[in-house]
Order: C-alpha cells, then sequence, then structure tokens
C-alpha cells in the first residue's frame, strides 16, 4: 500500500455527511478532496516501480537455518 504524507480526519463524521450519505461542499470536503489528489499522485509516481519498492534486504538475506539446510545437503 502506498502510504501519503498527508491525512484528515472529519470529528463527528456521522453529522457531517447529509441524507444522501455525501459530505457538502466545505472545508472538510476540499481536504479530503487534497489528501485523495496526493494519494492518486503517489500512485502514478509509484506504478511500474514494484519490483524496486518491494525489494527489501531482510528477505533477500539467507537466513542463518537455511543456509544449514543448503549446507547439510552438500
Amino acid at each position: 500500500m502506498v502510504t501519503i504524507p498527508n491525512q484528515s480526519s472529519i470529528p463527528k463524521a456521522f453529522l457531517e455527511f447529509d441524507c444522501d450519505g455525501r459530505l457538502p461542499e466545505g472545508a472538510l470536503y476540499r481536504r479530503v478532496v487534497d489528501v485523495m489528489e496526493e494519494l492518486v499522485k503517489f500512485t502514478w509516481f509509484v506504478w511500474g516501480r514494484f519490483d524496486y519498492l518491494l525489494d527489501r534486504y531482510s528477505e533477500r538475506v539467507e537466513s542463518a537455518a537455511a543456509a544449514r539446510r543448503r549446507v547439510s545437503n552438500l
């Protein structure tokens, strides 16, 4: 999952939405849109770079137990 450095919350959200379940135009709405725009931008930046981003040192390093098994099977 992509993590972005932006976040938002809606205090007492149950009071903020209209009867159709929509958040009315206003400061909270604009803030949520800002966060979603940033999520789209970060997703676009990392799209197609999954191999690089998911490559972890800890998963590439052979464990001591695995090394013992490999050596004992030689």
